[in-house]
């Protein structure tokens, strides 16, 4: 028969089997935890403070403690104890806004990519500027703003993006908007004011962007993507008025647009007088050697250059950027104050302070050593631990690819993670059509999204997915 005993500090009661004592040891806080009466983010005591209350052997409850964290139930910090890990369930709905599965009853983790830590938000230094900005402003600041955004921040900006990215701007030909997709609706509606009908986009790219293309009334093809970027010797075939291109670091297969193919596509945008539409989403972040300058920089007048603050910063924000050539001006104008709407001033002005200090500059640096680090630590576990495996994609931004052998099934491997309490999706999923170019199947796994604690639980059950699914494909095969 059971006894009840009172976890010291949290009042709570586990009924333990004398006779099979970390067996139920282990039932029971399991259960405890499915069930709600622990809570994701409680703190559990020390294996011999509860050892010393259960009347049991300190290593029994090490070792029930360690199967927890292997299982995803549980989460040991290093130097801070061990906690019951956060489920996707914990706190609401997904990030999608979409209720999670009944099956999903573990650790809710993150991998998806280009998602970057919101954990290590600089929210002192963010706090000290945003009252910087507000007592400074003269009263004149909170009335209604200029369509294109603070002043103050497209100065800031465009010295910024001169001086990281090589962006040949001035404050006239930038405009602030609500995040990269504002940016990317205003010059997509822009180019359909202006008589476009058709837009190019990489084949593997953001459903999301394609969708914004598509409200604007254009009609989306797809290019082919390669080792060296987009494969744009075709543009003259598809009869396309633009094209979408990610050229430092594309998305999501992680290469960069060769210098010869960034030529092509110039001469190609000259000859036809189309429009080179730049996602600049993490151009900031690479870490092999001195990161690779913006496209815009070769034609201003051919290339509208978008930014965000979300990959540095955080998504929450919620400020993004574009710089218009001189031609597009007048229409993007237009476009913007039936778009855009009020100016979000005081979140600017805000920005803009963090910039000034120098806020900004820090905290990438700071997130550049971390990310870094992550991708390191994800190439040394995959070829440590995934035989037939590699990573791809270059040293750069907040993911990688990790392919696999060619009868591996990305969805089940996606459907394996899920299962074991952590998100990241198969590169088919980011494919427009039909594949153009044969690849390897892969995984992409964002390393940004986690926060430093939680990171290696996270990779653990990646790797444990896709071992999962060799095992399988192995044993398959096997006579």
């Amino acid at each position: 028969m059971g006894e009840s005993w009172a976890i010291r500090g949290l009042d709570l009661h586990l009924d333990l089997d004398r006779r099979r004592k970390a067996a139920s040891l282990e039932e029971t806080l399991r259960a405890a935890v499915r069930d709600g009466r622990l809570d994701g983010g409680t703190r559990l005591p020390a294996s011999r403070t509860l050892a010393a209350d259960l009347g049991i052997a300190r290593n029994v409850v090490a070792e029930v403690y360690g199967r927890l964290v292997a299982e995803g139930w549980l989460e040991a910090r290093v130097g801070a104890g061990t906690w019951v890990a956060e489920r996707f369930g914990d706190r609401g709905a997904t990030a999608a806004g979409a209720e999670p599965s009944p099956a999903v009853r573990q650790l809710g983790l993150d991998l998806r990519g280009g998602i970057p830590d919101s954990s290590s938000f600089p929210r002192r230094e963010w706090a000290t500027a945003a009252r910087r900005a507000t007592l400074d402003l003269p009263a004149s600041a909170f009335g209604y703003g200029p369509p294109r955004g603070s002043p103050a921040l497209r100065d800031t900006l465009a010295e910024y993006l001169a001086r990281t990215r090589g962006v040949a701007a001035e404050r006239g030909r930038i405009a602030v908007t609500r995040g990269f997709g504002a940016a990317l609706a205003v010059v997509a509606r822009t180019l359909v004011a202006e008589g476009a009908r058709r837009i190019a986009v990489e084949q593997y790219g953001h459903e999301a962007h394609r969708g914004i293309l598509r409200a604007a009334g254009l009609e989306v093809v797809a290019v082919p993507v390669d080792a060296d970027g987009a494969v744009v010797d075709g543009l003259d075939g598809l009869a396309v008025d633009a094209v979408l291109l990610t050229p430092a670091h594309q998305f999501p297969t992680g290469v960069a647009l060769s210098a010869s193919r960034r030529l092509d596509v110039v001469a190609w945008a000259e000859r036809t007088g189309a429009l080179v539409i730049e996602d600049d989403y993490d151009g900031e972040f690479r870490y092999d050697r001195r990161a690779i300058g913006a496209l815009q920089a070769l034609a201003p007048e051919l290339v509208a250059y978008l930014g965000t603050a979300s990959k540095s910063l955080a998504p929450a924000v919620g400020l993004g950027w574009a710089v218009v050539p001189g031609r597009l001006a007048g229409a993007f104008d237009e476009q913007l104050v039936a778009a855009n709407g009020i100016a979000d001033l005081l979140n600017q002005s805000t920005l803009d302070a963090f910039m000034q200090a120098h806020e900004y500059d820090r905290t990438v640096r700071r997130r550049r050593a971390e990310y870094r680090s992550r991708r390191e630590v994800v190439e040394v576990r995959v070829a440590a631990e995934l035989r037939g495996c590699r990573v791809s994609g270059m040293r750069a931004g907040l993911h990688c690819l990790i392919e696999l052998p060619t009868d591996v099934d990305e969805r089940r491997v996606a459907a394996a993670a899920l299962r074991l309490g952590v998100r990241f999706d198969g590169l088919g999923s980011f494919r427009l059509g039909a594949p153009s170019v044969l690849r390897a199947p892969a995984m992409v796994v964002g390393y940004g999204a986690p926060a430093p604690h939680r990171f290696e639980a996270a990779l653990d059950r990646a790797i444990a997915a896709i071992r999962a699914e060799l095992e399988m494909s192995t044993a398959v095969d096997r006579p």
